[in-house]
């Protein structure tokens, strides 16, 4: 299932966070207050609005309720910040992640409700993009503009069952190049071996089907 993301402040990282996304083929809504940075990312995610974000009246007619997580990048105004952050938590939005300037700001979003807080200096809004779509993405390295190579927990319903079943590079065009074991690296495979829950999987995947994972 296609998932959604509120994108709040389109500065360079909100920007990054929304593109890198849309890449993956989730749907993204992206809002700022201000009209021509609106107008230049319009043709690059899926909806753009002009909005007041810590305005609660104004993110219910947006529908944030029904966003499966919302990116608050506006790590330049801590109270814009706390409003956004308090307000879709009390809509319901499940999964909430906020920019701050430093750890100060940090912990004051985390009191208020930010389920995650990151720090842009620290990581790229890119990663950053890629970790939302798939709660089991432990690590990815960009192997080409297409092609990623990702650490992954084996999602639930995989656990118990072997590679031949899952059939994974039909499902999801996945190739599977190593198991991780114990924290050892193997890539001598048993497709008829059921996959362990506390192993981990080294596969390559084009971005497109990224989203897959979630």
């Amino acid at each position: 299932m296609v998932k959604s993301f509120a994108v709040f402040g389109l500065g360079r990282f909100g920007r990054s966070v929304a593109v890198s996304l849309m890449e993956t083929g989730a749907d993204v809504m992206a809002i700022d207050r201000d009209e021509s940075i609106i107008a230049d990312i319009a043709d690059e995610v899926t909806y753009a609005v002009a909005a007041d974000v810590s305005d609660m009246a104004t993110l219910k007619s947006l529908g944030i309720a029904n966003m499966d997580a919302v990116i608050v990048a506006m790590g330049h105004d801590l109270e814009a910040s706390i409003m956004s952050v308090m307000s879709t938590k009390e809509l319901g939005v499940p999964y909430v992640l906020a920019k701050a300037r430093d750890e100060r700001m940090g912990d004051i979003l985390k009191k208020v409700g930010a389920d995650k807080v990151v720090y842009p200096e620290k990581e790229t809004g890119s990663r950053i993009a890629r970790k939302l779509v798939s709660s089991g993405i432990l690590e990815f390295f960009d192997l080409s503009g297409d092609i990623y190579l990702v650490e992954i927990v084996p999602k639930d319903e995989w656990v118990g069952k072997t590679l031949i079943e899952l059939g994974l590079r039909k499902k999801y065009n996945i190739n599977v190049i190593g198991i991780k074991k114990d924290n050892v690296l193997t890539n001598m495979l048993d497709p008829n071996e059921p996959l362990v829950k506390d192993n981990t999987m080294l596969i390559t995947i084009d971005k497109k089907n990224l989203n897959k994972l979630g």
